[in-house]
């Protein structure tokens, strides 16, 4: 049996960087710079609109985020294991295509709607994975193939039209009374929870960190990376068949266009939340962060009356911003493996 490699950082049989007290003080550095940044986009935009801090607003916003936040938590395992997933967002509009046909066309109840959309996510990304492992191909080319495959399914499944849905899916996207929020909101911040547990206190979490950080050493160990990779893909699939669901619970129709962009909004949200491009360090719950910030960003500018294109320049200066901090914070030491 071949021993494991003794470098801390790449073997896959010791915890994460951020699972010791040493990673933890940073991850909650890491969480208090995130924290900052959106107390200083709230009080910047509550001082230029009378209508940002406000309770519907604020509702209105966390209502809006479900689907984005499912998405960004499979972008964030694939980013750790070094890959990237370019498909999720066609593949988040032909989950809601089926489901918004199964239940107009075909009669299904929600919840079996529901499963069949989330199987979908998960055989979309499975191919994603047996098609990168089997051949090494770059995970970029792979999903950018699927991300055309999965939009022409959907324009196909809803014949290039948007289907409503209406109440049948209320159950889902509609706001509970008493908080304001709907069972989505829920839903997806107990995910972030959950995901955060497995990437940080789980094997399957020190395997793909040990995969992001040094794939060649992990295999010298005796562990296959591309079951790790695939267990990946087929998670980020899933989740955007789960994005699917609660993008047409909110907007109670399904939309061929649905996502167009949203692998974009991903990278800048998982990006911003501190996870590295080049695999092997992440956090769940700051990709989180970072999914709020993006839309505190894009909400507070189209208040304060932003054109469009302004917002998307302004939007993308602070993506690249972050990377840019990123990669100075690793340089100085602020940030180890």
């Amino acid at each position: 049996m071949t021993t494991p490699p003794t470098d801390r950082a790449s073997s896959p049989d010791r915890p994460p960087a951020h699972t010791g007290t040493g990673g933890a003080r940073r991850f909650a550095a890491d969480s208090f710079g995130l924290l900052a940044a959106l107390g200083v986009l709230v009080a910047l935009f509550a001082m230029k609109s009378e209508y940002f801090f406000t309770t519907l607003t604020v509702t209105t916003l966390l209502n809006q985020i479900p689907a984005l936040t499912v998405v960004t938590v499979g972008m964030t395992f694939v980013l750790v294991v070094g890959g990237i997933d370019l498909s999720v967002g066609s593949v988040l509009a032909l989950s809601g295509a089926l489901l918004g046909v199964a239940v107009t066309v075909w009669g299904w109840p929600l919840w079996l709607a529901a499963a069949a959309s989330l199987t979908v996510g998960l055989l979309v990304g499975i191919a994603n994975g047996l098609i990168t492992v089997a051949w090494s191909l770059p995970s970029f080319i792979v999903t950018l193939g699927t991300l055309e495959i999965a939009r022409g399914a959907a324009y196909l499944v809803t014949e290039s039209q948007s289907v409503y849905v209406g109440a049948a899916v209320e159950p889902v996207g509609a706001p509970i009374a008493a908080l304001g929020l709907s069972p989505a909101v829920i839903a997806s911040v107990l995910l972030v929870v959950v995901a955060q547990v497995v990437l940080a206190r789980t094997v399957l979490g020190r395997y793909m960190i040990a995969v992001g950080t040094n794939e060649q050493a992990v295999r010298l160990s005796g562990i296959d990376p591309r079951r790790v990779k695939l267990t990946v893909f087929a998670i980020a699939g899933a989740l955007a068949g789960l994005g699917g669901v609660f993008n047409v619970a909110h907007l109670e129709s399904a939309d061929p266009n649905a996502g167009v962009g949203m692998e974009l909004s991903a990278i800048a949200a998982v990006v911003i939340g501190g996870t590295s491009l080049m695999g092997g360090r992440g956090s769940v719950v700051n990709s989180f962060l970072g999914v709020v910030i993006i839309t505190v960003l894009q909400t507070g500018l189209a208040q304060v009356g932003a054109s469009e294109p302004a917002k998307r320049v302004i939007t993308g200066l602070v993506i690249v911003l972050a990377v840019i901090v990123d990669v100075y914070r690793y340089r100085l030491g602020l940030v180890r493996e």
